[in-house]
């Protein structure tokens, strides 16, 4: 009575042969696609904290008190190259721009734009005809180049 029972275990468990790589091989490209979309949203987030530290903090040095003869255009790039230097990765571009926001008062606009990596490795922008967008990020701060102390 036991042999039936274990000639019916016996097939049941030659039945399921490679089931087990079957699944592996159908679950380990959404597990790596998952693993790679987590990286390049804690990288952004990363490099988003790291930006608006800095945009601000440059702001604050250079915007507040602007060398002699510096325009809102000259600290705009200083504020510029000091983040790019901070972030210091070549798939991120930043852009600053100042704008008058008031009489005596300027705003400078941070623009921060990441393009996805495949675990740091460049991707195309164009994957079978569809465009992969870059992550955006902007921070903006006002400030008044005459009363230093002065932040909006």
């Amino acid at each position: 009575m036991h042999s039936g029972r274990n000639a019916r275990f016996a097939r049941l468990l030659t039945d399921r042969k490679g089931q087990a790589t079957v699944e592996l091989v159908v679950t380990l490209p959404v597990a790596i696609l998952v693993a790679v979309i987590v990286v390049n949203a804690l990288t952004f987030f990363g490099m988003c904290t790291t930006f608006d530290q800095v945009v601000r903090q440059s702001v604050c040095t250079y915007g507040t008190a602007p060398g002699p003869g510096e325009n809102a255009q000259v600290v705009a790039a200083h504020v510029r190259e000091a983040t790019e230097a901070a972030l210091d990765d070549p798939n991120v571009s930043v852009r600053v721009e100042p704008e008058g926001a008031f009489p005596g008062l300027t705003r400078y606009r941070g623009y921060l734009s990441y393009r996805p990596t495949l675990f740091g490795l460049s991707l195309r922008s164009k994957v079978f005809g569809v465009s992969l967008p870059a992550l955006n990020h902007e921070v903006d701060m006002v400030v008044d180049a005459y009363r230093p102390g002065i932040l909006f």
